[in-house]
């Protein structure tokens, strides 16, 4: 097999990579929301834990681990909105890198 063709496909490769871990740095940022007192992040732990619960007001640990009472449905609407957006956008971007490889 060709070198140059092996280096020039180990470098797609290394972009193609590269490029992946920017986008999860680039977005993992934007799943932070200041709501309620409290810094939370839109993952699915926590949002799975705001719909398991049914009480009205639930007290939880922020990411600075202070315990904030929050209302449970606003920042369960809160952090599935940012959620879905986020997650849109990075699908988006995530498939035209696809194409380009």
């Amino acid at each position: 097999m060709d070198t140059k063709k092996l280096i020039a496909e180990a470098k797609a490769r290394f972009n193609h990579n590269s490029t992946k871990a920017y986008l999860k740095d680039k977005y993992d940022s934007k799943f932070i929301v200041a709501v309620q007192n409290g810094l939370w992040r839109a993952n699915l732990e926590t949002i799975n834990f705001l719909n398991a619960s049914t009480d009205t007001e639930i007290i939880l640990i922020d990411t600075f681990n202070n315990p904030v009472k929050v209302v449970r449905q606003e920042l369960l609407d809160k952090l599935n909105t940012v959620y879905a957006i986020t997650m849109e956008e990075w699908y988006n971007e995530w498939s035209e890198l696809e194409k380009k490889r």
